[in-house]
């Protein structure tokens, strides 16, 4: 979650009539003003409206939706006796694990004084004890990612025709991860949108996302919140003209220095992630990775080792690295520049975060220099391009690997889980 330090709007989150429980847990969290994000949206979403919004990542939209939703339980509280397991009031659906984590996390700290019931069902995580969960538990609110929300559809473990507020984050990136087909067979699936309250948040709004959101929102007010600069003011950003060959060494020899501290180091694909961090592990680097093919389990466990220092560099992708929130990431190494210029921002905004100031280095190779001039036209600025340095030109202390390419790795699929039967109640 995000406060805002500037005070903006100088709205205060008691100025909204909020209850008592849920003001004291904003409190304990240590917020007090809103974001423009949250000053915008709240007064309508509050109202019971559907909404629109459009704010970029760390902007404290997280905050904004939960905010409304555990509002709106206090607000209309059910008898326990007319509650069933498997059917919660809101559903929250994000397009990855970390994202989804995050958000059940936030939304953990704030009902911590109102006894809500918070679940959530991602792949990569144990699938019997999400399972049990949906089967036994009240949920009040259910944050999920859309395949493993289709699995528990399939066996009937979970049923949205009770829900009051369905939430659809980066629905922006959903839409590029193809997860679209699954989201409209669960929104299907969910309370009528005439009677359920539908908020859709999204970094960008091209045509496809706008028709999705007419679709599944009934007279939605639309809030754009326009960063002042679409990358972070206390990013240094510097971008490096080298050839393919030197990104490795210039990479290694940037590292050894001091002042990189925390580091995260983006390539494009799974596969370069993989041999980027075999890299840099026989270079002698503390490095692990974080991608779409690791399970769940080790991906938290990762990113805590990140967190408390005893890891220096976490390798990602986009995906994966869209789930690093991080404070203290110094540097950010863009070893192939993103061929999405919208994902250029994503990643420098890993650091300078919090209040801090942080590094982004880019590398311009033969295979993606031609990639600049869009990420400047979006960022509205010329980035500062040159030659690395001497010193980061030095020899590696190790030979580096050389590999033989064969045929494409298999890319990993969600294992096969046991699927059980629970019959819809009368």
């Amino acid at each position: 979650m995000t406060s805002d330090p500037k005070h903006a709007g100088d709205l205060r989150f008691s100025d909204l009539n909020l209850d008592q429980r849920l003001l004291d847990a904003i409190s304990k969290i240590g917020f007090e003003y809103c974001t423009p994000i949250q000053a915008e949206t709240l007064p309508w979403t509050l109202a019971c409206e559907d909404l629109i919004g459009q704010a970029q990542t760390g902007t404290g939209k997280t905050a904004a939706f939960l905010i409304t939703a555990i509002q709106t339980l206090l607000e209309t509280p059910i008898d326990e006796k007319d509650r069933f397991a498997s059917e919660p009031r809101v559903l929250a659906l994000a397009p990855t694990r970390e994202l989804a984590m995050q958000i059940a996390k936030d939304a953990e700290q704030l009902c911590q004084y109102t006894g809500h019931n918070v679940v959530t069902v991602v792949g990569g995580m144990n699938y019997d004890q999400q399972r049990e969960q949906l089967q036994n538990e009240v949920v009040d609110i259910l944050v999920a990612t859309p395949g493993r929300l289709i699995d528990f559809l399939g066996s009937q473990d979970v049923f949205l025709d009770q829900i009051d507020i369905l939430i659809l984050d980066e629905a922006d990136r959903m839409l590029d991860m193809g997860f679209i087909p699954d989201v409209k067979r669960i929104i299907r699936k969910c309370t009528v949108k005439e009677e359920r309250q539908t908020l859709l948040f999204s970094a960008t709004f091209n045509q496809d996302v706008l028709n999705l959101a007419s679709m599944w929102t009934c007279n939605a007010e639309f809030v754009e919140i326009e960063p002042e600069q679409k990358t972070a003011e206390r990013v240094e950003q510097t971008v490096y003209l080298v050839s393919d060959d030197a990104k490795l060494p210039v990479l290694v020899n940037y590292l050894k220095r001091p002042e990189v501290e925390k580091a995260i180091v983006f390539a494009n694909r799974r596969d370069q992630c993989r041999d980027l961090e075999e890299d840099l592990k026989n270079q002698g680097v503390k490095v692990s990775l974080m991608s779409g093919e690791i399970a769940q389990n080790k991906r938290l466990k990762t990113l805590d080792q990140f967190k408390k220092g005893e890891i220096q560099v976490l390798v990602a992708t986009d995906v994966a690295g869209r789930g690093i929130h991080v404070n203290g990431v110094t540097h950010v190494f863009n070893y192939n520049l993103p061929e999405n210029a919208e994902d250029y921002v994503h990643r420098i905004g890993r650091t300078g975060r919090a209040g801090e100031t942080g590094v982004s280095v880019s590398f311009a190779g033969e295979d993606d220099s031609f990639l600049l001039p869009a990420i400047e036209s979006y960022i509205s600025q010329k980035l500062k391009t040159g030659i690395p340095e001497e010193e980061l030109m030095a020899p590696m202390d190790n030979a580096p690997i050389t590999r033989k390419r064969g045929g494409r790795r298999p890319q990993s699929g969600r294992s096969p889980a046991g699927r059980g039967q629970r019959p819809r109640r009368n």
